[in-house]
């Protein structure tokens, strides 16, 4: 759509700026622009060169690579809605994970999920997760109070999301990210209000996804051992409970745990406030970059503790749902290597 004059380089290039630039959000700061730097060094000072940078690189008219319609978008499930196609894929992996034969305890899944638009749009990106916890076969279950409960096949289960936005977000989307001169680099000039929260369930958040015709990533499902699945609980409660709001740029807030956005709602689970990357709270790290640069923290930080009990390779494990309007659209915005396609 908006980018179908972009090579397939570019296109493949696109969203992997995700990992190279979570990995390394400073230094991939300051030298994602190498020409710029050559041009403006010898004009001026070192300071006021980073500042140049600073102000074409948090610009919103800087567009993330899209992609163009690659081979490998699926469309046979194209009139499945994406919530399905989605809950599809979660149930056939994590089928796959506990085999055939009897299930003698619970066993933990997560699943990180993105979206985000052509432009990488911080205004209708996010990044949120699943947690699920799938019962013994012999034990008889004691469901948790505002999870997702259900049965499948012979498993029952229960479910919940951590999905941290406005309260009022699927009425009034118009999210405030930054506002006010210079506020994306000062974050004490941003007049963004702090508003309330609260945590969406899956089915409100890929609704919003698919409203924006967004690009959906998911990650996973992996598995996880109780610890984690109690401190994904934990921070569900913490938010759930009213004590905490939300504000898109939390630079100034979430120390006192006064206000997050989704980013940190589902980063650092065993240490409530974490930073993320450069400025705290992250160079552009919102929709893809933002989820990969969580889940760099929990397959390093984390992992370390053997709280994830599987090998995660966040570029290969992200799997991508596209917005279609019809099964014959070219020039779709793809930013993944594997994709479905949906319309609704």
């Amino acid at each position: 759509m908006h980018h179908m004059n972009k090579t397939k380089e570019n296109a493949r290039s696109g969203a992997w700026l995700t990992s190279d630039l979570t990995n390394k959000a400073g230094e991939e700061f300051l030298r994602c622009r190498p020409g710029l730097q050559r041009k403006t060094s010898w004009r001026f000072t070192p300071l006021a060169s980073w500042v140049a940078a600073c102000v074409l690189l948090f610009s919103p008219s800087l567009p993330v690579h899209g992609g163009w319609l690659k081979p490998d978008v699926d469309f046979s499930n194209y009139d499945v809605p994406l919530y399905d196609q989605i809950v599809n894929r979660i149930k056939a992996k994590v089928s796959a994970r506990l085999g055939m034969g009897e299930n003698k305890k619970d066993r933990y899944f997560i699943i990180p999920f993105a979206y985000q638009d052509s432009r990488l749009s911080p205004k209708i990106s996010h990044s949120f997760i699943t947690v699920i916890r799938v019962f013994a076969d012999d034990k008889q279950p004691l469901l948790t109070p505002g999870f997702k409960h259900g049965k499948y096949k012979s498993w029952n289960f229960e479910a919940f999301n951590i999905s941290w936005m406005p309260h009022d977000f699927d009425t009034n989307p118009d999210l405030c990210v930054f506002d006010g001169f210079g506020s994306r680099i000062i974050p004490s000039l941003n007049q963004c209000p702090i508003v309330s929260g609260r945590n969406f369930t899956l089915a409100e958040t890929l609704k919003l996804g698919a409203r924006f015709k967004n690009a959906v990533g998911m990650w996973g499902p992996y598995e996880i051992q109780k610890v984690a699945f109690d401190l994904g609980v934990k921070r569900k409660l913490l938010l759930d409970g009213g004590t905490i709001r939300y504000r898109a740029d939390d630079r100034l807030d979430r120390k006192d745990r006064v206000a997050i956005n989704c980013f940190h709602a589902m980063a650092g689970l065993e240490e409530l406030y974490p930073n993320g990357g450069f400025l705290g709270t992250g160079f552009r790290m919102w929709g893809i970059n933002g989820t990969a640069r969580v889940l760099i923290e929990y397959s390093k930080a984390v992992r370390d503790r053997g709280m994830i009990l599987e090998p995660v390779d966040i570029k290969k494990d992200l799997y991508g749902f596209v917005y279609a309007p019809d099964r014959n659209s070219r020039g779709l915005y793809n930013p993944f290597r594997n994709a479905s396609a949906y319309r609704w």
